[in-house]
């Protein structure tokens, strides 16, 4: 039997997805294959073939407008996580992602903005410690 053709939008967003996130992002799609293969692919094909592909935006600047909005939103905790990974592996700096954050307590409030800085300094030791274990 034929294994159907990705479509260009899927090869797009598997493209995108990598230059952002790496291999985590693809964990989260293989994590979604046995429970909801389809909303895998929708996951691809919107955000990251149709939008982040899109021209008038670098990946860095997509990245900054979308830690902003998921620090505002409150409740996207994972998400910020990611995505704040995927800043650092585009260009974002760690001062620039504290700044982003913290313009949000003006706009969602302190409670939104404290979750994230918090969220931030997670990512930011996860990362110094894994830098670390791969010096050694």
């Amino acid at each position: 039997m034929n294994q159907p053709r990705e479509s260009d939008r899927l090869i797009r967003g598997r493209q995108a997805l990598a230059a952002i996130d790496g291999d985590a992002g693809e964990k989260v799609v293989s994590a979604l294959a046995d429970i909801a293969p389809d909303f895998a692919t929708y996951l691809l094909e919107f955000p990251f073939g149709d939008i982040h592909s899109r021209p008038g935006l670098a990946l860095r600047e997509r990245e900054i407008a979308t830690i902003a909005a998921l620090t505002a939103m409150g409740t996207a905790a994972p998400q910020l996580k990611v995505h704040i990974e995927a800043g650092l592996n585009v260009g974002v700096s760690q001062q620039e992602i504290v700044e982003i954050i913290m313009q949000m307590a003006v706009y969602a409030g302190f409670p939104a903005a404290l979750n994230g800085l918090f969220i931030a300094k997670e990512v930011f030791a996860d990362r110094a410690t894994h830098a670390e274990q791969e010096s050694l």
